[in-house]
């Protein structure tokens, strides 16, 4: 019995450092490490972030600084216009004699309603003719797909030049009317491969589930399709607004007639090339300088911009980068 409990005892003490030995094995794992992250993703120093509010405040001052002078002068009196020899710095007298002048009657008064209409019909125009085209090119199965889009992307490389387009809108009847400002900008084949970029990334069962409920393809586009890409519509609307308020050539190569002038038109005639506006109401003593005028017209052609990019902006990126990448 004294041997048999002998042998058993040596058993059960061998068995124990076979388990003390096992547990070392899995504490001497070494520890998983983190992935180091990309330099741009560090938090910057001191340094740095100085270094980046600098570039910041250069950049800021540079777009703000020529913006504050002109809108300065715009609202100077010709005495204090004057004495700062041009453009005015440092503000003195506040006097709106030139916006009263421009804004009382003339050419400018009426390029600016040439413009504002001009502007909104061709933007609508352009946005439904592209979205159409970028749907139609986006659905698998289309007709004649890859033929059309491969027109399209001839002409961002290749174009006809300015003869052949002048003949093609004289041979159309569109000399010296407005829709030579609108029709042969109406379309941008770079904005419609945004469009179409991000129309095919719409996940397809979304289309195929408003198809199985009997939906169109009309109704599919403007229920479904539209609603889901405001960010992307919304900048390329933005870039046709101010592709159409900052043409000129189209007016000075197709129009004749000066009272059909867009805005633009008559800002460079005007500041550049230093041609006097006819048309403009005297104001009597309170009569503006020359310098005043000129500024108040820029000032008048940059204002529509800046109030409606505000409203936009919130989708600026967000639309461009997702039509980029996606497709």
């Amino acid at each position: 019995m004294s041997t048999i409990i002998s042998k058993a005892g040596p058993s059960t003490s061998t068995s124990k450092p076979s388990t003390s030995t096992s547990k070392p094995s899995k504490q001497s794992k070494p520890p998983r490490l983190k992935p180091e992250r990309p330099v741009w993703d560090e938090e910057p120093g001191a340094a740095a972030k100085a270094g980046k509010f600098i570039v910041l405040a250069v950049v800021v001052l540079a777009v703000l600084g020529p913006l504050y002078t002109i809108v300065l002068t715009s609202i100077s009196s010709q005495a204090t216009i004057t004495q700062a020899g041009g453009l005015v710095l440092v503000p003195g007298e506040i006097s709106f004699a030139a916006y009263q002048q421009i804004l009382s009657g003339g050419v400018v008064t009426r390029a600016v309603l040439v413009s504002v209409g001009v502007t909104a019909t061709g933007t609508a125009l352009s946005m439904v003719v592209s979205i159409l085209c970028a749907y139609g090119l986006s659905r698998p199965g289309s007709f004649a797909h890859t033929p059309i889009l491969f027109t399209l992307l001839i002409t961002m490389f290749f174009s006809a030049g300015i003869i052949p387009s002048y003949l093609l809108v004289s041979g159309l009847g569109l000399i010296n009317t407005y829709w030579a400002l609108i029709l042969p900008s109406c379309i941008s084949v770079f904005n419609i491969i945004i469009l179409r970029g991000f129309f095919m990334g719409i996940d397809r069962g979304i289309l195929d589930s408003a198809r199985i409920d009997g939906a169109s393809e009309w109704r599919t586009l403007t229920q479904i399709v539209l609603p889901m890409s405001k960010a992307v519509t919304a900048v390329i609307a933005l870039f046709y607004g101010v592709g159409y308020w900052n043409a000129f050539f189209n007016a000075v190569l197709y129009i004749n007639d000066s009272a059909m002038n867009p805005l633009q038109v008559v800002l460079r005639s005007y500041v550049l090339q230093g041609v006097s506006v006819p048309g403009q109401v005297d104001v009597g003593t309170g009569a503006a300088a020359g310098p005043a005028l000129q500024m108040a017209v820029i000032v008048l052609a940059m204002v529509p911009i800046l109030i409606v990019y505000p409203f936009v902006q919130k989708h600026f990126t967000k639309g461009v980068m997702i039509g980029a990448v996606k497709g």
